[in-house]
This record gives structure tokens, sequence and C-alpha cells, in this order.
């Protein structure tokens, strides 16, 4: 039997391919928002917006707020005024859009700032890289332009009380999940866990959320406390000066005695492998005593 040699689709014909496999996963998606809306409208419970499955939900922005040179607050709303976002802690949503003459889509996960149990909307810290394509995508949206949420994403799933102490060390955007973390713990009742937040950034400029976190601190003594590390600060900064490195931690982290605290890593990936190691190195927290099973990585 001859040998047919593989043809590649032309650019056209690709894009229609794409288009249709994404359209097809859309329309999964709406019937199982659909089946999902059916269901907490007969039980009676809030609407969640990424309850588990697909949500291919396109949410319109609100507002967009400048917070530093190179990020912003953006609010989306939900289809119902009283719609929760059914995330859990720590979760990140799938982002789908269609850059500007881009013919393939860019998917990227974010983990929202909002609460999970917040009404109506959905808040996304996003910071602007270089050639980012859908972090500049998200900068350009003007209030009214609609995003495509494909789906949630859990990570490590937060229990109650699991720790009387946990350790959380965030790296620039690496803010985002390790405050969706602490916010979820605090605002729980039944959750007494204290929070030792460790905040590294380049510069004073970029030590956002800082309102929010001095909020906890006047609200939660003794049980939130922010440290925050600048390694080019500004004149007369009142924030350490430097890095998150072993030396500052072995003063500022809990001793690891007895597996009894855990630790969450979000940053920068030099950061993290400075904190957490690799394969055939060290990493930081595990010379200062910690198990590897007490280390999360977001």
């Amino acid at each position: 039997m001859p040998l047919v040699k593989p043809q590649l689709l032309p650019r056209t014909r690709m894009k229609t391919v794409l288009t249709t496999l994404a359209m097809g996963g859309i329309g999964l998606g709406v019937i199982t928002v659909m089946r999902r809306s059916y269901s907490q409208a007969a039980s009676g419970t809030p609407p969640a917006v990424f309850a588990g499955g697909p949500a291919f939900v396109s949410l319109p922005l609100e507002s967009s707020e400048v917070v530093s040179h190179d990020t912003k607050r953006l609010r989306f709303i939900f289809p119902q005024n009283d719609a929760v976002s059914g995330l859990s802690l720590t979760s990140a949503v799938l982002t789908m859009s269609w850059p500007k003459g881009k013919w393939l889509p860019v998917a990227r996960p974010y983990t929202p700032i909002s609460g999970t149990d917040d009404t109506g909307f959905l808040d996304l810290l996003v910071k602007q890289y270089p050639n980012g394509k859908q972090s500049t995508h998200l900068h350009s949206l003007q209030p009214g332009q609609t995003l495509l949420f494909a789906a949630a994403i859990k990570r490590y799933q937060w229990q109650p009380n699991s720790f009387p102490q946990v350790t959380l060390i965030a790296g620039g955007a690496g803010i985002t999940p390790v405050c969706q973390l602490a916010r979820g713990i605090l605002r729980n009742p039944q959750d007494k866990t204290a929070i030792n937040l460790i905040f590294g950034v380049n510069s004073d400029e970029d030590l956002l959320l800082k309102e929010e976190f001095d909020g906890y601190e006047r609200e939660f003594p003794g049980r939130f406390k922010a440290t925050y590390v600048v390694s080019h600060p500004k004149k007369a900064s009142p924030f350490r000066k430097g890095y998150i490195t072993e030396e500052l931690l072995r003063g500022l982290a809990p001793r690891p005695a007895n597996g009894n605290t855990k630790v969450f890593v979000c940053g920068p990936p030099a950061m993290e492998t400075s904190l957490v190691g690799k394969r055939g190195k060290t990493g930081a927290l595990e010379r200062l005593g910690y198990y590897r099973s007490q280390i999360q990585v977001f």
C-alpha cells in the first residue's frame, strides 16, 4: 500500500478547526452551567459560577483600577447579583482570549483576590509582563468588554485548624493566592489558625494589597503579622531592605518542630527554587528543618 504524505491544514482551515473545538467546549460548558443553575435554583442556594466542571462563562468588565505602575485590579460582574464564585480557597480561574492580531487563543490562570463568598463580582489583580500576551490583553480591556473564563483550577485544599500557625511567603504577583488563603482563614469564625506573612518585592510601590494586610493586623492582633522585604527601597523606606533568604526566615518563620506548621510559597521561579529547592538541590526551608510535606508551592 503506498504511503500517503501527511498534509498540513491551511492556516484558515486550522483556525476554523480550533474555533470549532473551542465552541464545542463552550457548548458543553453552557449545558453544564444550565444544569448547575437549575439544581441551585431548586435547592435555594446562591448560584455558583465555578461550582465544578467547565464554566465557559463570559463575564463583562465593570471597572479597571490602576494600583501600581504595572498592575491593575479588574472587576468582572457575575450574571446574577446574588451569585458567588463557588471557588474553594487557593483556587485559580483559567481565562481565555484571542488577543488582537492572534489567531490562536491564549489561556492563562489567575487567582482571584475577591472573597469566595463575595456576591455579584470577581476581582483579579493582574501584573502586565513584557511580551505577556494575556496580561497585555487584560490591561487593554475597557468596561463593558468581556473575558472568557473557561474553568476553575483547584490547588491545595485547605482545612480549617489544620495547623496552629502557617507561614505565607510571597514574591511579587505571587501575593494573590496567599491573599486569598489569608482572607479565607480570617473570615472563617471557626478557623483559629495564626498567619505569618512574609512578602518580598522590588520596590515600595510593588507592595500590593498592603492596605488590606494592615487592616488584618489591626483586626486580628496576635493572629496576623506581616513582614515586608524590599530589594530596592526608596530613601527612608520603613521596610526591610534585601531579599527573602534563609537568614531572614531563620528569625521570622516559626520552628518546624513536630510538623505542627506549614509553609506556603508563591513567587518568581528563582525565589521558589531558592526556598524550596529542586531535584538534587536542597532549598532554604529544608535546611531550616522543614520536611518536604510541610512545604506547599502554589
